[in-house]
C-alpha cells in the first residue's frame, strides 16, 4: 500500500466519511429549458450534429421498464454534454442510435452503475470505448452508500427527486414529471464525475478506477444463462426431481407467454405460484385453482395451460428428469468444502480473512478488492507451489486487474502456503 493510500485509509476525508453538513438544495428543474423528446430520424440527425459539436465527456443514462415489459430494452435514453445540453431520446421511435454511438465513440461516457445500462444501450447501437462509472468510483473511494441521489447530495449538495425510478417507462406519451426526472439524472453526472476523480486522486486510487473502467469496456456481452429456470425465486424449496421438472415446464410456458405478450414474466405468473404448483403437483383444474397465484381471476383456459405443463412433468421418464442443483465448471458451494476438501476449506478461510482485512485498511468493499468468486477458484485449485509469481499468473488467468494483483498477491501467497 502506498503512502497516499495509507494516509487516505487512516484519515478518510469528510466526503468519504459522508459526514453531515448543510441540508441539500432540492434540484427541481434542469438549468436549460426541458428539451423535446427526440422520436424521429429528422430530430435524431439534428441531435447527432449537436453532440458532435459538443465538448468533453458525455453523461449517459437509460430507463427500462423492468417489472412491466419482457426483457431489458431501453425506453428512454438521456444524454448531456457541454455545448450540446441535455437530450431525451425515445428508442421506440428511434430504435437505431448507431450514428450517435459513432460520433461519441472516442468520448468518455459517464454512467452511474454502467453494467446495468450498457446491455440495453448496446442493443440500440451505443457502445463506449471509454467510460467513467460514478457508482463504481464511489465504491472504490470508500463511500458506504453509492446511489446516485446519495452521491449527488454528499458531494455536490443537491437533492434529486427519485419518485419515478420504478415507473413503467414503456408508457406513451411519457408524462412531463417523468421526463423532468429523467433529465435531472444526467444534469449533474459530469460534475459528480469530476468530484469523484478528485477524491480518488487524493486517495491514490485513480489508476485503480481507470483499470476497472477499462475492464468494463473490454468485457464481452454476457452469454445467455444456462437453465435460466433454475433461478426461479423459491427454487430451493423444491426437492424432488419430478417437482423440479414441473418448475422447468411451468417456467418455459410462462416465458413463451411473456415474450409473446411483451410482459414481465412475473405479471404472467409469479415465481411463488410456480413453486407452489411444483410442490403440490395438482392432478386437476380444481386442485390447481386452490393454490396461491391461481385464484378466481384466472380463466379455465389459463388454468388448463398451466395444468398441462405440470402433466408433462408428471409423464416424463426418469431418465429425462433434471438433476437437483446446477452443473457448474467452478468450485462447489463453500459450505460443502469442509466435507469435500478440508485443506481447501482452510485455504479459503485464510484467504478470505486476509483479503477482507486488507480491504478494510484500503477503505473499499472486499468484493472490489478481489471478487469472492476469484478467491474461491484460486483456493479450490491453487498453484502447485504457491509462490507470488504463481499466484500472480493464476489471478491473471482469472481476470483480476493489475492493481488487484499488486494489492493481494503477497497476502494470498502467504494464506495458501500457511493453510496447506
Amino acid at each position: 500500500m502506498t503512502d497516499a493510500q495509507q494516509t487516505a485509509a487512516a484519515s478518510p476525508s469528510t466526503t468519504a466519511a459522508q459526514s453531515t453538513g448543510p441540508a441539500p438544495v432540492p434540484l427541481l428543474a434542469p438549468r436549460e429549458p426541458m428539451p423535446a423528446v427526440t422520436a424521429d430520424d429528422t430530430a435524431l440527425g439534428e441531435l447527432v450534429a449537436a453532440f458532435t459539436a459538443g465538448s468533453g465527456p458525455v453523461a449517459v443514462d437509460a430507463e427500462r421498464a423492468s417489472g412491466y415489459r419482457y426483457g431489458q430494452r431501453a425506453y428512454l435514453v438521456q444524454l448531456r454534454r457541454a455545448g450540446a445540453g441535455t437530450a431525451l431520446i425515445d428508442p421506440v421511435g428511434c430504435p437505431d442510435l448507431s450514428a450517435l454511438g459513432r460520433v461519441l465513440a472516442g468520448t468518455e461516457w459517464v454512467l452511474h452503475a454502467a453494467t446495468q445500462d450498457l446491455p440495453c444501450l448496446r442493443d440500440i447501437g451505443m457502445v463506449p470505448t471509454r467510460l467513467f462509472d460514478t457508482e463504481l468510483a464511489a465504491r472504490l473511494a470508500g463511500f458506504s452508500r453509492v446511489g446516485l441521489g446519495v452521491m449527488v447530495e454528499t458531494l455536490l449538495g443537491y437533492a434529486l427527486e427519485k419518485g419515478h425510478s420504478a415507473v413503467d417507462w414503456s408508457t406513451r406519451p411519457l408524462p412531463e414529471p417523468w421526463l423532468r426526472y429523467a433529465a435531472l439524472d444526467v444534469e449533474l453526472l459530469i460534475d459528480l464525475r469530476d468530484a469523484l476523480e478528485r477524491e480518488l486522486g487524493r486517495q491514490g486510487k485513480l489508476d485503480w478506477a481507470r483499470q476497472e473502467f477499462a475492464a468494463i469496456v473490454a468485457a464481452p456481452p454476457p452469454e445467455p444463462r444456462k437453465d435460466p429456470w433454475r433461478r426461479t425465486s423459491g427454487m430451493h424449496k423444491v426437492r424432488r426431481r419430478r417437482q423440479i421438472a414441473a418448475v422447468r415446464e411451468l417456467w418455459q410456458v410462462r416465458d413463451e407467454i411473456a415474450r409473446r405478450r411483451d410482459l414481465s414474466p412475473g405479471k404472467v405468473l409469479p415465481d411463488a405460484a410456480i413453486v407452489a404448483a411444483a410442490q403440490a403437483m395438482p392432478v386437476d383444474v380444481r386442485a390447481l385453482a386452490g393454490l396461491p397465484g391461481f385464484g378466481h381471476r384466472m380463466s379455465r383456459r389459463q388454468l388448463m395451460q398451466w395444468l398441462s405443463a405440470v402433466d408433462r412433468a408428471r409423464r416424463l421418464p426418469e431418465s429425462e428428469l433434471p438433476q437437483p442443483g446446477q452443473n457448474s465448471s467452478g468450485p462447489p458451494p463453500p459450505r460443502s468444502w469442509a466435507d469435500k476438501d478440508p485443506v481447501a476449506a482452510a485455504r479459503l478461510s485464510a484467504a478470505r480473512a486476509a483479503v477482507t482485512a486488507h480491504a478494510e485498511r484500503l477503505n473499499l468493499p472486499q468484493e472490489n478488492l478481489l471478487t469472492p468468486d476469484t478467491v474461491r477458484r484460486l483456493c479450490w485449485e491453487p498453484p502447485a507451489e504457491p509462490t507470488e509469481e504463481a499466484v500472480t499468473r493464476a489471478l491473471r488467468r482469472l481476470g483480476a486487474r493489475e492493481w488487484q494483483i499488486e494489492q493481494t498477491v503477497p497476502l494470498l501467497a502467504h494464506a495458501l502456503a500457511t493453510a496447506a
